[in-house]
């Protein structure tokens, strides 16, 4: 057999197994998308039905494409609650305040039990991950933080309460572990110090963990409302879900007494509170979205 026949049979082999794994690509591609696209749906369904006639939605039902494009729901929900501007304005303050002191705190504590040449790493381990079994409960909490700590109608208690979450420092922990050793060796050899090393090298080295826990620590401060139901009263301090919820509740009320004459937006009104709530947090994830899985898969294989 010739050397140029052998040659063809290798490129043709080549080229078998090139469109085979096209056909590959192309079969996993389109399932993704299709996974998207349904993923994707109930939101487009949201946000079609929050800009609906509450008449139409009883007539017809939820639709992708609105029957009776209508404000209602969010004339409703701005003028029942005139102060939406306001929480909106307490929630970000809180959400990218307190993720960002958490992600700080949390990193702080993190990379001291990640060091085996730290001395105090078992005791403070203890002492961090305790809490993920126990706690003290509701009575106590709420005793320390409104007469020991004084934290009541202030921002600071819906902070404090989300600065040190136990299992984000764990995740924090077990990725900077995976950092090697000797490039914090070799630092200090050059006369670095913990701060300039902890700055410098394992910072930006933690990039995606750092994005991930970040992203984790928006998400519950963004969607907390039960903190500001235990400890403000002071309407110009409520968060946006809890004063959300507080329009939820009065319009449940207003629908089940018929007496009042008044008929609110019940359906549209949810779907326009839901579109409200997630804006801001959906900017957030697509620009975090492409740390997301990297950071959670480096630091649990780590």
């Amino acid at each position: 057999m010739s050397i140029g026949h052998l040659k063809l049979q290798g490129q043709r082999r080549r080229s078998r197994h090139g469109t085979a794994d096209r056909r590959t690509r192309l079969a996993i591609h389109l399932v993704l998308l299709l996974i998207s696209v349904l993923i994707l749906l109930p939101v487009l369904l949201v946000v079609s039905s929050s800009f609906t006639s509450e008449s139409a939605i009883g007539h017809y039902g939820y639709a992708l494409i609105p029957h009776d494009l209508s404000l209602n729901a969010y004339r409703f929900l701005f003028e029942s609650g005139a102060q939406i501007p306001q929480a909106y304005k307490i929630s970000l303050i809180v959400t990218f305040g307190g993720s960002a002191l958490s992600l700080l705190v949390m990193s702080l504590i993190a990379y001291p039990l990640s060091r085996p040449d730290f001395k105090l790493r078992g005791p403070l381990s203890f002492y961090v991950f305790f809490t993920m079994l126990f706690n003290g409960g509701l009575v106590p909490f709420y005793i320390m933080m409104t007469r020991y700590l004084h934290l009541g109608n202030t921002l600071w208690a819906l902070i404090l309460p989300y600065l040190v979450v136990p299992f984000y420092v764990l995740l924090l922990r077990t990725f900077f572990a995976g950092i090697p050793f000797e490039l914090i060796e070799a630092a200090k050899l050059d006369g670095a110090g913990e701060w300039l090393v902890f700055l410098r090298i394992v910072i930006p080295l933690s990039t995606a963990a750092l994005a991930t826990v970040g992203l984790f620590s928006i998400l519950t401060y963004w969607n907390d409302w039960y903190l500001a139901l235990l400890f403000i009263s002071d309407q110009d301090k409520y968060p946006l879900q809890y004063l959300l919820y507080n329009i939820n509740a009065n319009i449940g009320a207003i629908s089940n007494n018929l007496t009042m004459g008044i008929t609110p937006p019940t359906n549209t009104g949810r779907m326009a509170m839901a579109v409200l709530a997630i804006g801001p947090v959906a900017f957030v994830f697509v620009f975090v979205q492409r740390f997301f899985v990297r950071g959670l898969t480096l630091g649990s294989l780590k």
